[in-house]
């Protein structure tokens, strides 16, 4: 793709989600998700590849359905209110469409179908803006809109993630669609919290942002898009592998790894609030996605890479990946747990 072209998608992505994070207005909010949606498109499109052309159009349309339906739940509450400001949401049906339509957008479930289809047909690196900055603008109007929204729809949308995130992914051999259902996972666990602690949903996208962005650019680094071919990484880079090996385990949240911090936050939050069966079913899907993650480290640390394999053997040159945004992913997804007390000051 053209550098100048890039360069303006790239800046037009960032508008779009500044746009909404700035905006009081739901038209304004509309406005900067549309451009969002506009600039990641060519962004998807680019290798004009037949699934990639499919992604790109189911996304599309489903973006463009949770685009209508922000629009028409905020026109019926400006029309009902006499005013378009997002913090005046009192009228229960728009406020409840409101929800559906995000929860369309960042691939909550049940709305999750596109989500593991599209991500699927795209390339790595495209795929790692789809999960991490595509959530960011639709956050914040969920962060913004959640007080006036009935708590147990929150409640039930962040149960049905946190399960259908945990399901999904145990029968996948493809890791874009493993990384899409730890996508829908990680998403339910931050609605579920929304309502009681909405500073301990922003630490979770937070650290679910570093622990992504590690897990999808240590794939790109090693070529690697199914199950198969994860088990021939070690022999060509051994730390790598243990590194990654180690993201994977943080992604699931085992301690003492920064994907345990959100986990256990949201956890002691809802036993707080009284609400053990909740937190137990939580626990529990949280064991479901440790499974899935448990097979991958199992095909790269533990078994032997067969010598005639199905699969293409991937090339040993060097990379031209710049290292240093996969270290830094690393690091973070590693080794901040022991800043849980200084985060917690910052928060509350």
């Amino acid at each position: 793709m053209n550098p100048y072209v890039l360069a303006i998608l790239l800046s037009s992505l960032g508008l779009g989600t500044t746009l909404t994070f700035a905006s009081s207005h739901w038209l304004l909010a509309w406005m900067g998700l549309e451009i969002n949606t506009l600039a990641i498109i060519p962004l998807m499109a680019q290798h004009h590849h037949p699934r990639a052309v499919e992604a790109t159009t189911k996304y599309f349309l489903t973006q463009a359905t949770a685009a209508a339906m922000i629009m028409f739940a905020s026109t019926t509450n400006a029309w009902v209110t006499g005013e378009w400001d997002m913090n005046n949401m009192s009228n229960p049906l728009a406020s409840t469409m409101i929800i559906i339509a995000l929860a369309l957008k960042i691939g909550l479930a049940p709305m999750h179908f596109w989500m593991p289809e599209v991500l699927q047909g795209l390339d790595l690196l495209t795929g790692l803006i789809l999960s991490t900055w595509q959530k960011l603008a639709p956050f914040a109007l969920i962060v913004q809109t959640a007080q006036a929204v009935d708590p147990v729809l929150l409640t039930a949308l962040g149960l049905a993630s946190t399960l259908v995130g945990g399901w999904g992914g145990l029968n996948q051999t493809q890791l874009r669609k493993i990384l899409a259902y730890s996508s829908i996972a990680h998403m339910g666990w931050m609605i579920i919290v929304l309502q009681y602690a909405p500073q301990l949903t922003l630490l979770a996208l937070g650290m679910y942002i570093f622990m992504t962005s590690a897990a999808f650019l240590t794939l790109k680094m090693s070529s690697a898009t199914k199950i198969n071919t994860l088990s021939m990484v070690w022999s060509k880079s051994p730390i790598l592998t243990t590194t990654t090996a180690l993201v994977l385990l943080s992604l699931g949240g085992l301690p003492p790894l920064t994907g345990f911090m959100p986990k256990w936050l949201i956890l002691q939050e809802l036993a707080k609030q009284n609400l053990p069966i909740t937190a137990t079913i939580m626990a529990l899907a949280a064991l479901l996605s440790l499974y899935f993650y448990l097979r991958l480290c199992y095909a790269m640390t533990l078994t032997i890479s067969p010598n005639t394999t199905n699969s293409t053997t991937p090339w040993r040159a060097q990379t031209t990946q710049s290292s240093l945004p996969l270290t830094l992913a690393t690091t973070a997804a590693l080794g901040l747990l022991p800043m849980t007390p200084a985060i917690l000051m910052l928060t509350t």
